[in-house]
């Protein structure tokens, strides 16, 4: 549907922008919300020259990737920027590392596909997490021993507000736990359109410690490798999480908590067996699945929507569930988790 809109429309013509489109088919949980105006970006060119048009005519703006860790809670009244920028480039190379720029649109795991086919090693760890490269370094996403954080090297991004280009270096970026500064003090500022990933060509460090990386290679008879360790990863994966496509979900709804290690005694003396995993800082990680499923949540089921029966950290849309019905059910399980251990647990998924 054609609408009429305060931007350029010599630039962006009659087909680009549409209007009350459903998210629906763009967020894993299968939300049915719908956006005011929608507009798909597919190059830098196009990022720049909205993002200059929107500043003139300002209106409230979303930038949505691959939809992957977002709780859509109501319709929104703005511009949910699409961002589908793409292209894979090597920049830079030696003997032993390469630079790989990469479309702020293109699909993580593909990507990491991509780099074992080219027998690149530094993300295999991160196979089949759902998302988009530029999401990656907003959620410093991380799995197995691993955050992207250790491979990144800068991104590229427009601010919103001056529509000027700007590059992050590492330091920059301020990556915490799932955490970074796009999340905290620059959230929503800026359109990252490009990610420069450092990756090894050789001598590969492989991290098979976490998780049960090392029993599925035993068991399968497998020498550690980045390809290995990619598909035990994967196979792990597909058998704790559900998929995306066949029941709505984001993944781990939230972080893993990280407390002193007086706070975390005497929850180890009422559960002897309470998995946790010692920071170098002197604090404790407690897996938050844990925590959940101790509280009785795992498998909680209220009709359309509820907690997965084989990994409490994941809640799910089974078909119809609203953004506010699965929020409302996050919040009965942090109070409960908080009321019960003492611990407040953070959503990793991000709200709106």
């Amino acid at each position: 549907m054609v609408v009429d809109f305060p931007i350029n429309p010599e630039y962006w013509g009659m087909s680009t922008l549409q209007s009350h489109i459903s998210l629906r088919p763009y967020n894993t949980f299968g939300i049915d919300v719908s956006t005011r105006y929608w507009i798909q970006i597919n190059s830098f060119k196009e990022a720049e020259e909205f993002i200059i048009d929107n500043i003139n005519n300002p209106l409230p703006t979303f930038i949505l990737g691959g939809g992957s860790n977002i709780l859509f809670t109501h319709d929104f009244e703005g511009v949910m920027i699409y961002n589908q920028i793409k292209g894979k480039e090597v920049i830079k190379e030696t003997g032993d590392e390469v630079w790989l720029k990469v479309g702020a649109g293109e699909n993580w795991h593909e990507l990491v596909m991509y780099c074992l086919k080219k027998d690149w090693g530094g993300i295999e760890n991160l196979s089949l997490i759902p998302g988009s490269v530029g999401a990656a370094p907003i959620q410093n996403i991380g799995a197995y021993g691993v955050e992207i954080k250790e491979v990144f090297d800068h991104l590229v991004a427009i601010d919103m507000q001056t529509g000027h280009t700007r590059t992050f270096a590492k330091t920059e970026c301020r990556f915490g736990y799932r955490d970074s500064i796009f999340k905290r003090q620059s959230k929503g500022r800026y359109m990252i359109t490009h990610v420069v990933f450092r990756l090894s060509r050789h001598n590969h460090t492989l991290h098979t410690n976490y998780g049960a990386i090392t029993q599925y290679l035993e068991e399968k008879e497998l020498a550690s490798s980045i390809h290995t360790i990619s598909e035990a990863v994967i196979s792990i994966r597909q058998s704790k999480l559900p998929d995306p496509k066949v029941i709505g979900n984001a993944g781990s709804f939230f972080k893993n908590p990280v407390i002193s290690a007086e706070a975390f005694t005497p929850i180890l003396n009422q559960y002897p067996q309470a998995p946790h995993y010692p920071q170098n800082d002197g604090t404790v990680k407690v897996p938050a699945g844990w925590l959940i499923q101790t509280c009785g949540w795992k498998g909680h089921d209220r009709g359309n929507h509820g907690v997965h029966d084989r990994q409490a950290l994941v809640l799910v849309n089974r078909g119809g569930a609203s953004g506010k019905s699965i929020y409302d059910l996050s919040e009965e399980i942090l109070q409960d988790v908080q009321q019960t251990f003492g611990i407040t647990l953070t959503r990793e998924v991000n709200i709106m």
